[in-house]
């Protein structure tokens, strides 16, 4: 029972607290909403109120202000006037006079009637309405003005809100200076008289790009008298220049730019600043122009200054490299590139002095180190250095030898030079080697020689010297100056004269004094001393003596020869006339009793073989007389060529009809080749024919049974060629360079004078005579002749494209017909020689 009676009382007393906690709940509910209530009520007072301000602040400034989704639906035709914000906050809202008034000047600022509605207005905005569709489209702001009356209207475009609005508003018109001459006085601007009188040009624009004031330092440069006449003529400082103050205008940005204008007959350097003007002042820009020709033309003057500076280290065959503060590459020439074979590219990239030793050493062109961080250390602490180091020298892996330079840089940093020394080095070391071997000539001379300077001291001398004067080394080296030398040279040859003579050749510096000499004495010992100066182009004078004793006795034992080699040839050319006409008279009886006794009809057929023999060997022995009385003739200079004009071909056909039976008895064939047109030469035709003979004659002796001898003329340059060509055994190659040498010995047998007989004659005719041969395969021989011989003034020229070759007849034909004038020279010939 008693827990029952518990129970319940704890029930009672739940109910009883969740009534009272559920009344607390329901009371604090209702004092929250009711403040809630006031607070709402609060701010909808205060929203009103700041409505109110804003509708006030609005309608005190005569602005029209459309949001772009209205003006799109007024463009539509959905209503007829769109709402202006500044006269309420819905689409019925009736205009009040505020905004009828605000519309009517906007109207009329932009050249529309007072009465015109919103849409006619805003009809008027063509020239913005790109920049309308850029804020619908992309949010871009911007500001405008529109020329009108009394300053035109402001057009601004912004996005607030999530919504594009477009704000119309009357533009103040900018105050200018009253239009008067530049040099009358102005009146004041809004920049003041110090703008009016600034010596720098400046002016303003509107937003549309117009001129709306300049100051007179710009009409001045302009070359206006007033402003009134530069609107009028639409000038301006320049076109880049006007175009930059529009930009700014445009934009909203400030511009600065640097233009060259030309004036006055010079050119000036202007750097231009164009500031935008608010857009409560009407927009537009003032622009003003600062003169920088000075600051260019010594802008100008350093760049071609330091450009030549480059351009003449890039010259220089030396490697240059300078390294700035920040100890990077700052320039390096072309001769740098090409010592170390770096890539350009990198260079380029301006490394760093530390960068520029470690491709170095990857590419193995630093000298072998065995600490090379210690080396790249000591390179790197050269920048603190206050004055130049010594030069150093790299022995690279590559045998090269570079000098290096590093002084301070004026204008901070390192400069470096090297030097290829790998040629000089060589050229000292062969020319010490070059002195060394001079000396070891000069001491291998049989001569005596001694050197002298120009202030008389000895420099160098020979062991030959030493020898010729009976001197020691140690005496010469003591005795230094040239009349210690003379004193001791003259105990051998005591000649006073002589030795001031040579004092005067070595010490004296007049030129006049200074040319070479040269004479011979005796010595005391009877040896005949030939001496001699030279002097040197360094100053210095050589000195030369030698033993000329036995060389005048083998000059005075050649005189002595010479004249009686000449007596000996006086008396052979007498004894060879005197045999030659002992031996022609015996021999022309011979020949006649021969010819008498093979004509004889008593005789039998073998004694008339015997008598022809007889006949036949006599005419030979008698021509080879001729022929060395000839080359006698000639060697004495006393032959005498008869000239006259000879046809070439003719003599050779008349030579031909001698040879032919004679080649066709050995068993072989006689070819002869002519060109045409081969015309005359001036030439003695007895000698001409007597050299033909002697070269057929030759080629008939030379060739066998079966073989053949072809006889070719042409013509070489304006002279003519002949040639004779057999198939014979040919001429042993040692023996070619001596074929044509007198009384040389032969296989082909003779007395070994008619081949020179035969160059003798070509050279009398200022021809030559050639022979080419090969052994077992035959021999040519070739005698070209000049048209004229050298006498008148003739000369051979190179041989010409040769002419189809026709038969002698032919060729001889032709040149008859081309020298009708000229007896042919083989008519000449037979009357010569009675045949």
């Amino acid at each position: 029972m008693m827990a029952e009676a518990e129970l319940a009382w704890v029930a009672t007393a739940g109910a009883s607290g969740l009534a009272v906690a559920v009344a607390a709940w329901a009371w604090r509910l209702e004092r929250g909403g009711a403040a809630t209530l006031a607070g709402l009520k609060a701010r909808v007072a205060a929203s009103e109120l700041a409505v109110a301000e804003m509708r006030g602040a609005l309608v005190a400034f005569p602005d029209v202000r459309v949001r772009l989704s209205e003006l799109e639906a007024l463009e539509r035709g959905e209503f007829l006037e769109a709402p202006i914000l500044t006269l309420g906050t819905g689409r019925d809202a009736a205009p009040s006079a505020a905004r009828s008034a605000a519309l009517a000047e906007i109207a009329r600022r932009m050249g529309a009637p007072a009465d015109a509605s919103l849409l006619d207005v805003l009809g008027r905005l063509g020239s913005v309405r790109p920049r309308l569709d850029q804020l619908a489209d992309t949010g871009t702001p911007f500001e405008a003005r529109l020329a009108g009356p009394d300053g035109g209207v402001l057009v601004e475009g912004r996005v607030e809100g999530g919504a594009a609005w477009l704000r119309l508003s009357p533009a103040p018109a900018l105050p200018v200076a009253v239009d008067a001459p530049v040099e009358g006085p102005r009146s004041a601007t809004p920049a003041g008289d110090a703008a009016e009188l600034a010596p720098l040009p400046m002016w303003a624009i509107d937003a549309a790009g117009g001129l709306v004031w300049a100051n007179a330092a710009w009409l001045t440069e302009t070359r206006q008298t007033s402003l009134a006449e530069a609107r009028a003529r639409g000038e301006g400082l320049d076109r880049g220049v006007d175009a930059l103050a529009a930009e700014a205008a445009r934009s909203g940005v400030r511009q600065d730019g640097f233009r060259w204008t030309a004036g006055d007959g010079r050119r000036r350097a202007w750097r231009i600043v164009a500031e935008p003007l608010p857009l409560e002042a009407g927009g537009g820009a003032l622009a003003w122009a600062l003169e920088a020709t000075e600051a260019e033309e010594t802008r100008d003057t350093l760049r071609r200054h330091v450009e030549a500076h480059d351009e003449t280290l890039n010259h220089l065959a030396d490697a240059v490299a300078i390294f700035g503060p920040s100890r990077r590459l700052a320039f390096h020439n072309t001769a740098f590139q090409h010592l170390f074979r770096l890539d350009p590219a990198w260079l380029d990239e301006r490394p760093t002095h530390a960068e520029l030793l470690d491709r170095l050493r990857q590419r193995r062109l630093l000298p072998e180190t065995p600490d090379y961080a210690a080396f790249k250390g000591a390179e790197l602490e050269f920048y603190g250095a206050a004055e130049a180091s010594p030069d150093d020298s790299w022995s690279l892996p590559d045998g090269r030898t570079l000098r290096v330079v590093r002084q301070p840089h004026p204008l901070g940093g390192l400069l470096l030079i090297f030097s290829d020394m790998t040629d000089e080095l060589n050229l000292r070391s062969r020319y010490n080697a070059q002195i060394q071997v001079q000396r070891a000539t000069l001491d291998k001379l049989n001569d005596a020689v001694a050197v002298f300077g120009s202030d008389g001291r000895l420099r160098l001398h020979n062991e030959a010297f030493e020898r010729f004067w009976g001197l020691t080394g140690e005496a010469l080296q003591d005795a230094a100056d040239f009349d210690a030398v003379a004193g001791l040279c003259a105990d051998a040859l005591p000649d006073p004269a002589l030795w001031l003579g040579l004092k005067a050749r070595v010490a004296d510096p007049d030129p006049e004094s200074r040319v070479p000499i040269a004479g011979e004495n005796r010595t005391r010992d009877g040896r005949l001393a030939a001496w001699l100066t030279r002097p040197l182009p360094d100053g210095a004078t050589l000195v030369a003596f030698s033993d000329v004793t036995a060389r005048n006795e083998l000059e005075r034992a050649l005189m002595q020869r010479e004249t009686a080699l000449a007596e000996t040839q006086a008396l052979k050319r007498e004894f060879v006339g005197s045999v030659s006409y002992e031996l022609r008279t015996p021999l022309t009886t011979i020949v006649g009793y021969s010819e008498l006794l093979e004509h004889s009809p008593d005789l039998t057929e073998r004694s008339r073989q015997h008598a022809g023999a007889i006949r036949i060997a006599a005419a030979q022995l008698t021509r080879s007389i001729d022929d060395v009385l000839d080359m006698a003739q000639i060697d004495a200079g006393e032959m005498e060529l008869n000239l006259e004009p000879v046809s070439l071909p003719a003599l050779v056909k008349a030579a031909v009809e001698w040879a032919r039976p004679r080649t066709e008895g050995r068993g072989a064939a006689l070819k002869v080749r002519a060109e045409r047109g081969l015309g005359e030469l001036v030439a003695d035709p007895a000698r001409l024919s007597q050299a033909i003979d002697h070269l057929l004659e030759n080629a008939i002796g030379a060739v066998s049974e079966g073989g053949a001898i072809t006889v070719l003329l042409e013509k070489r340059g304006e002279g003519l060629a002949l040639t004779v060509s057999d198939t014979g055994r040919g001429i042993p190659y040692h023996l070619q360079p001596n074929v044509f040498d007198r009384f040389a010995r032969r296989d082909r047998g003779g007395p070994g004078v008619g081949l020179a007989l035969v160059k003798a004659i070509a050279e009398l005719h200022g021809g030559v005579a050639e022979v080419r041969s090969e052994p077992g395969r035959g021999a040519s021989f070739t005698l070209t002749l000049p048209p004229h011989p050298p006498a008148a003034g003739a000369s051979l020229e190179p041989l010409r494209t040769p002419a189809p070759l026709v038969s002698l007849d032919a060729a001889l034909d032709n040149d008859h017909d081309e020298h009708d004038h000229a007896p042919p020279a083989a008519d000449r010939l037979r009357r010569a020689t009675g045949t």
